[in-house]
């Protein structure tokens, strides 16, 4: 009997430690992807831009965004998500099409895609800004 009791208090302890520490990272994932709606895009101004191909990344757990951005002409040409691990923010892909169309970053994000949009655009905004 006694032994069915530690064995029954360890398995309780260690379903405890996990809860906890499961609340823990997906509170720290919510402020994070929270956060995101915060975030402020800086104008890029693509007469300042000279022709050439440019890199850039965002990252906010567990979203993240790589691109390649290409300018010709002082404007954006093309744009090429790299890597997007997105969860379930596929969709936000889209973007760099209305990115491409307006040539700004001042884009609606997509809907049920918020996160990964504004990832998307970090990105974006990170290759330019360089």
């Amino acid at each position: 009997m006694k032994k069915a009791h530690k064995i029954l208090l360890i398995v309780l302890i260690v379903v405890t430690a996990l809860a906890i520490t499961g609340k823990i990272v997906i509170s720290n994932i919510e402020k994070n992807l929270d956060g995101l709606t915060e975030l402020e895009m800086e104008q890029i101004d693509l007469t300042q831009a000279s022709d050439g191909t440019y890199f850039g990344s965002y990252d906010a757990f567990p979203i993240s965004a790589e691109v390649k951005v290409e300018v010709l002409n002082n404007k954006i040409d093309k744009i090429e998500i790299i890597k997007h691990d997105n969860g379930q923010g596929g969709d936000a892909e889209s973007i760099v099409k209305d990115i491409i169309e307006r040539q700004s970053l001042d884009v609606d994000t997509v809907s049920g895609a918020t996160y990964s949009s504004i990832v998307i655009l970090k990105a974006v905004e990170d290759a330019l800004v360089k």
